[in-house]
């Protein structure tokens, strides 16, 4: 399917800044793309495949969190970026921090900065209020303000 020769790392890139983790990324994208292929027919004619993908996977990652408990894997990241995926060393801080989150709070910050969608759409998407997006939206930027805060020391007080 061209589609997919076309999008899919971009769906991968897209997946990982959803799920903070490689394997979950490549996991939420097979997925979306196995129920994608099912509708293609429908998906095709009217909507954008793109979006409907995406939107897949964001129901995905947000059911997964329903489904079970957060599991703490311990692995470390591998030397060479798999597909162009992986945040430079420079944003190590930053994914880490949003790593931290909770999942609904990470979805909605990923779908609002990531893919710069309005909080209606978010909205639509995850299955909640406008009022709730912003909540989630606020509460995760604060506590990424804070993680950040704590980790990096204060130059100001440098001699």
């Amino acid at each position: 399917m061209e589609f997919v020769a076309e999008r899919a790392n971009a769906l991968l890139r897209y997946g990982y800044a959803l799920s903070g983790n490689p394997h979950d990324a490549a996991d939420l994208t097979q997925e979306a793309l196995v129920r994608l292929h099912r509708a293609w027919a429908r998906v095709q004619r009217k909507d954008d495949p793109e979006r409907y993908t995406k939107s897949i996977m964001a129901r995905l990652h947000i059911n997964a969190w329903r489904r079970r408990r957060r599991e703490d894997l311990a692995w470390a990241l591998p030397e060479v970026p798999l597909y162009d995926v992986l945040p430079s060393d420079a944003d190590q801080e930053l994914w880490q921090a949003l790593d931290a989150l909770p999942r609904k709070q990470r979805a909605v910050l990923v779908l609002r900065f990531y893919e710069q969608l309005p909080d209606a759409e978010i909205a639509g998407l995850l299955g909640v209020s406008q009022g709730t997006v912003r909540s989630h939206a606020s509460l995760g930027l604060s506590k990424l303000r804070s993680a950040i805060a704590h980790r990096t020391p204060d130059k100001r007080s440098a001699p």
